[in-house]
């Protein structure tokens, strides 16, 4: 198409907007509210699934190693660990499952829950991202004493300074004392998971064994490489929190898809709107385009007239969505949504807007805009002026 061409193109394209000012705002607001609708809720969804690893990670490793065959600690692997870069920090560690139980007193009911009992080494307070005071508590812990998960301190009916007695796995019993609690901000850890030292578990169990070893790792990303580069020639097997969480994941990655495909339809049924404004467009326009085809435009020409309504449509609108849904993303990043932590792990929903969503939401958008400008498009090339005019 020649120059010329493409300026009268523009030319009838921008004067047909003008005389429909209200039908062109409204498709335009449609189609904005879509990608609004859409840009806020995949970075409300980011936000969620972000601190809801953020706070199951505080408690947890990023990376486990654990020995096929119970047995003492590995120098060899111990000086690979220290070895490695991508370690922040390690320490041994031997796991436990109990029944946790508080004897009942004088105007209390007596507690119990089960529990997962992690013996650790002081080096703990560096492989867990606990808050200061809670780090401290843990990476001083005394023989006989226990920190208990918030959530499990509140079932059991024990907090600071009382005693709990634990049935272990293997039937043997023990009395601890609750140092403290610790909370992650996810229940599921709160509500299972309780520390006491290495030596206080072996001594219950009766062994000088660990499991394995915990791993704190600059990247936690990096988990499954680091765990195959030190077991791949040791008999240790890496359990990186992707694997041990990856229900988890998976679930967060399907509510992303659900959340985004529901919201797309907005995005879709606004865009169409422009298939019937040019739609009718074509209607009245239809002697003149018969006239233009008289005098020589061609096919091409009378295609790309529209479609280029279209596309003017299309970018009001996602330009203008864009906006407003960065601005939405910008306020509940100053005021985030409050939700009760005992049911969704986080007490707030933060935002993190991505740009890789944001591209993809305008990539559709766009191709959206453009399929529904093709159809009258496509309607108006194929008048014929002969009959039109007659």
């Amino acid at each position: 198409m020649t120059a010329p061409d493409r300026t009268l193109a523009w030319t009838l394209a921008r004067a047909h907007l003008r005389r429909r000012r209200t039908q062109n705002v409204l498709t335009i607001l449609g189609i904005a509210v879509g990608v609004m609708a859409l840009i806020a809720a995949l970075s409300l969804t980011n936000g969620f699934t972000r601190a809801l690893i953020s706070a199951t990670l505080r408690a947890s490793p990023h990376l486990s190693v654990t020995a096929y065959t119970p047995s003492g600690p590995s120098p060899d692997l111990e000086q690979a660990i220290r070895a490695d870069g991508r370690v922040q920090a390690f320490t041994p560690f031997l796991a436990d499952k109990g029944l946790l139980t508080r004897p009942a007193s004088s105007g209390r009911a007596a507690g119990v829950d089960f529990t997962t009992l992690f013996g650790v080494s002081r080096d703990a307070a560096r492989v867990l991202d606990l808050p200061p005071e809670e780090r401290l508590m843990l990476g001083t812990l005394k023989d006989g004493e226990v920190m208990l998960g918030a959530a499990l301190a509140r079932s059991v009916g024990a907090f600071s300074g009382e005693e709990v007695r634990l049935l272990n796995s293997s039937q043997r019993r023990t009395t601890l004392k609750v140092r403290g609690v610790f909370q992650t901000g996810n229940y599921l850890i709160d509500s299972a998971y309780a520390f006491t030292n290495l030596r206080t578990l072996q001594q219950l169990q009766g062994t000088t064994t660990i499991t394995g070893y915990q791993l704190r790792l600059h990247n936690p990303d990096l988990a499954p490489r680091v765990g195959e580069d030190l077991t791949r020639t040791r008999a240790y097997a890496a359990l990186p929190w992707q694997s041990l969480y990856g229900t988890l994941l998976d679930q967060l990655a399907l509510q992303k898809r659900v959340i985004a495909f529901v919201v797309l339809l907005i995005v879709v049924v606004a865009a169409f709107g422009i298939a019937n404004v040019l739609t009718l467009a074509v209607f009245e326009k239809t002697q003149e385009i018969a006239i233009l085809r008289a005098i020589g435009a061609t096919r091409t020409l009378i295609t790309r007239v529209f479609l280029i309504e279209g596309l003017i449509l299309g970018f009001g609108g996602l330009l203008l969505g864009n906006v407003l849904g960065l601005g939405i993303s910008a306020y509940f990043t100053v005021r985030p949504f409050t939700l009760p932590g005992d049911l969704y792990f986080i007490t707030t929903l933060p935002v993190e807007v991505k740009v890789t969503d944001i591209l993809a939401v305008n990539a559709i958008g766009l191709t959206t805009t453009l399929l529904a400008a093709l159809i009258p498009a496509r309607r108006a090339a194929s008048v014929e002026p002969g009959r039109i005019i007659r």
